[in-house]
């Protein structure tokens, strides 16, 4: 009897797991299928361009964004009381939600009456850049929303990763005539590597589907020219009702996000049975 109550209390979450969950990705495998979108993007020159965007995108914005957090979590760990002020502030990006923040930035940015253009009027009396509307402008602009918005959070893991790091260890390495800089090679670094790889895997795959901050900023524009495959595919499935290309231009994703995945788990495998 106490069986068959459990499997009674269980039928609203496998219910809710069906429909939310293994609906949708059955119905985008089966949308998936069909030829005729992929087809659609073999033709498309803003589809190549936007693959070449996406690798821009992950190769820069997510290096770039763990050598920063890898350098300012060597800041945020000094003990000083104004290096705590500094850090509630430098958290704030990531804790405020997405729209507000990302929208304001793009105010920020407006080529015609945003604050950093006025400013630069004021100090040089010349105009400032087209910053969303010229295209090497707006994905440098995408690229570094992404990382201010993300940065903090990262910064934040590898905080936890040295402050785990036994005090013994550098006490050893200075008083063997270690520089600051061989502390970060010989004691930092190896104690953290794993959690730094893991975390880049782990931000890699989070930014393939990074759907905020382009459409956010420039909606994927200039002339479609600052899209991802996140945003390409909105644009398919719901501005120009192609459902089939949309869901063509995400499963596309896939030979970038399988592997990563794939290492991600291995890797969790090996430091659990370490």
């Amino acid at each position: 009897m106490d069986r068959a109550w459990g499997y009674i209390l269980l039928i609203p979450y496998a219910a809710v797991f069906v429909l939310f969950v293994v609906y949708p990705i059955a119905y985008g495998i089966w949308l998936g299928s069909d030829v005729a979108g992929y087809e659609r993007l073999w033709d498309d020159p803003i589809y190549w361009r936007t693959v070449r965007n996406t690798l821009v995108f992950l190769i820069v914005g997510v290096n770039l964004k763990m050598l920063l957090a890898l350098a300012l979590s060597s800041f945020f760990v000094l003990p000083y009381w104004w290096v705590r002020v500094v850090g509630v502030l430098f958290i704030l990006p990531w804790a405020v939600p997405h729209i507000p923040s990302i929208l304001s930035i793009r105010w920020f940015l407006n080529s015609e009456w945003g604050m950093l253009n006025n400013l630069i009027w004021q100090i040089t009396g010349t105009f400032g850049p087209a910053w969303l509307s010229d295209t090497n402008y707006a994905f440098a602009c995408v690229i570094a929303v992404h990382i201010w918005k993300y940065l903090p959070f990262w910064t934040l893991i590898l905080i936890a990763g040295r402050m785990a790091i036994s005090r013994d260890l550098y006490e050893a390495a200075t008083l063997d005539g270690a520089t600051p800089w061989q502390c970060f090679q010989n004691v930092t670094f190896p104690q953290i590597r794993n959690l730094f790889i893991t975390s880049t895997l782990l931000t890699t795959i989070w930014s393939l589907g990074d759907f905020n901050s382009v459409f956010l900023l420039t909606g994927g524009g200039p002339a479609e020219r600052t899209n991802t495959l996140a945003t390409l595919g909105v644009r398919f499935a719901f501005k120009e009702a192609d459902l089939s290309a949309g869901v063509a231009t995400m499963i596309s994703g896939l030979p970038l996000l399988i592997p990563l995945v794939i290492l991600l788990l291995r890797r969790l495998n090996r430091q659990m049975a370490e």
